[in-house]
This record gives C-alpha cells, structure tokens and sequence, in this order.
C-alpha cells in the first residue's frame, strides 16, 4: 500500500505536536506501508514576512506570491520548516529525505494567473524519484515548491501539490491532517462522509471557501485520478494516524459515490 500524508503547517508549528506526528508516521511505516509526506507552512511563512513588514493576501485559499514571497518560500517553507520535520522523522526512527518539488523533476508547474505571482498549477508529477527513495527504504519529505521546465520556481498550494504526488505516485490513500475536525457543512457539523458531487456543493453554495475551498477541490482532484480514498482528519488528536488505520470514523472521507443499499424480499 503507497500512502500520501499532507501535514498543515499549523501542526508543525509545535515541536511536540510535529514529534508525536513524526512518530506516528514512522510508526506507519514500520508496517510495511510505503509513506511519502507532504507538508504546508503558511503560518511560518506569515510569520516570516510580517516580522521583515510584508503583509500577506490570499485569493481563493491561495498565497499571492511576489518575488520577495517566493524568498521566504524557499527560506521557510523549503529550509527551516522542512528540515525540522525530517530531524523529527529521524529522530523517530524514519530515513526520512527533505525534497521540494524542484528536485529530480519531481512536479512540474506552470503559472496559474498572473495575479497571483508566482503561484504554480501542478502540470504534472513524476513518480520516479518517490519510487526510488521508497523502494530503498527512504521517507520522502516534500515541500511545496515546484519548478518549470523553463527554469522557474512556483509557489505551490500544499494540498493541490499533495493531490498531484498522491496521484502522480499511484497512491492508494490520501491524508490531509489539519486544525479542523474535519469539513463542516452549512450548520458547522463535521460531515464524515463526502462525495466529490457533495464537495462542489459546499464550494458552489459557499459553505467551504478559502483554504478549505483549495482542500477539497484538491481531494476531489485526487479521486478522479485514481486515489481510492481521500480523508481530511484532526492532525492533533491523540494518535489519529493509529486510529485512522484502525478504520475508526474520525474527520471526513471524500468517497467517488455513496454505498447504494440493496434490500431483497
């Protein structure tokens, strides 16, 4: 099994939430399954830039990115925040390897709208590298930068750049752990189950905007092209990977369609 886990930058914020969360990845993988971790760090990277007096925007859930951005992308969200999780993976046992999306071609990009920057679209992702590492008993660690073939750099949406190596790699599950319970409809309930017909609703009736707008538009993108089984769970609570492997209902999957119910006389 080839499982793809998006951590937010808001759980590795914490050093000990971001070691218990290394910890249970490495936990993971030490049955047999093969990980590749995807990770976030707007909140770092906010951080970053309103301490040097730059303020941020966001359309739609997405970082308009300038130049100055794009620096502290690569300082923050490809060096310090990325380094630290892959101390913790190793500290918990995992050959874990920080890689943004530039290396080895691993995603390409392409600008997205010019209003937004330097902000890219996932044009395709190459499983190669994630296959090598893999198979030679790595843990890939992937930060959200990508590259284009002409030479530049894009600052990617970490859960859209988590979608497009989920499927790039032929992954059979997808992980978003976040700081929310999980999607809530237009009362604030936590749905567990969603269908992609269910997500475009909640974006269409402007239930789920901003970045959980981005969330779902990548897991409905992620289960049209392959990804079984999508879920955006509680990345704080006590031990959700066990428990998510352990099939305990926690936060919400995003299913292709509803289990029909067939009753016989």
């Amino acid at each position: 099994m080839k499982v793809l886990i998006k951590l937010g930058g808001t759980l590795l914020d914490s050093a000990e939430l971001r070691a218990s969360l290394a910890a249970q990845i490495a936990a993971v993988e030490r049955q047999g399954i093969a990980v590749t971790v995807v990770h976030g760090g707007g909140k770092q990277m906010t951080r970053f830039l309103e301490e040097r007096g730059v303020s941020s925007h966001f359309v739609n859930g997405l970082r308009v990115t300038t130049p100055e951005t794009m620096d502290a992308v690569l300082k923050v969200l490809a060096g310090s925040v990325n380094q630290e999780l892959v101390t913790a993976l190793i500290a918990a046992g995992a050959r874990a390897v920080g890689l943004t999306g530039i290396d080895g071609g691993l995603v390409e990009a392409e600008q997205m709208d010019p209003a937004l920057g330097m902000v890219g679209r996932v044009v395709r992702a190459n499983p190669e590298l994630l296959d090598l590492l893999v198979g030679h008993g790595f843990l890939p660690v992937v930060a959200c930068v990508a590259g284009a073939r002409d030479g530049r750099m894009y600052n990617v949406n970490a859960d859209q750049m988590a979608s497009a190596c989920a499927a790039g790699w032929s992954a059979n599950r997808l992980i978003f752990l976040t700081d929310i319970e999980g999607v809530l409809d237009a009362s604030k309930r936590v749905q567990p189950t969603l269908t992609a017909e269910d997500c475009e609703r909640l974006i269409r009736e402007s239930v789920a905007t901003g970045g959980m707008q981005a969330k779902l538009n990548a897991a409905v993108a992620a289960i049209e092209h392959g990804v079984d089984q999508v879920e955006i769970a509680p990345g704080a609570a006590p031990n959700v990977l066990g428990r998510l492997f352990a099939d305990e209902t926690m936060g919400t999957r995003i299913v292709r369609a509803r289990e029909r119910v067939v009753c016989h006389d």
